[in-house]
């Protein structure tokens, strides 16, 4: 099966910059959906940006021209590039994964540990 684990995030400044990374490992035929979720406290968790295996990329309302997704097939991974940084983008973000195991198997999804992102001065 499929491991996706995370990496970046961290503490940052109003205005300020971070990246996130995504690495899938692990046994699977093919990833077709890649995508970054977050979750702020007292609400539920939250798709940000996804990217699918034809390159469309897709980003949510509330971080359009300040988050970016990218995806390098070659190693498996997407990354998030979140510039302009708010308090309110302030949580856990989260990397998820559509995936087959096989060519014929079923779709399944990966998640990975999440990392924690906090804006403030």
């Amino acid at each position: 099966q499929a491991h996706v684990v995370q990496s970046g995030g961290g503490l940052v400044q109003p205005g300020g910059s971070l990246r996130l990374s995504c690495v899938v490992s692990g046994s699977f035929y093919s990833i077709s959906h890649m995508a970054w979720y977050r979750q702020i406290p007292g609400t539920q968790r939250e798709m940000v940006a996804s990217v699918s295996d034809e390159g469309l990329m897709l980003h949510a309302l509330s971080v359009r021209g300040r988050f970016t997704i990218s995806k390098d097939n070659a190693q498996n991974s997407t990354f998030l590039q979140m510039n302009d940084l708010k308090s309110e983008d302030t949580g856990v973000y989260y990397c998820r994964i559509r995936y087959r195991r096989a060519p014929t198997s079923t779709l399944e999804f990966a998640w990975g540990q999440g990392t924690q992102v906090t804006v403030s001065s």
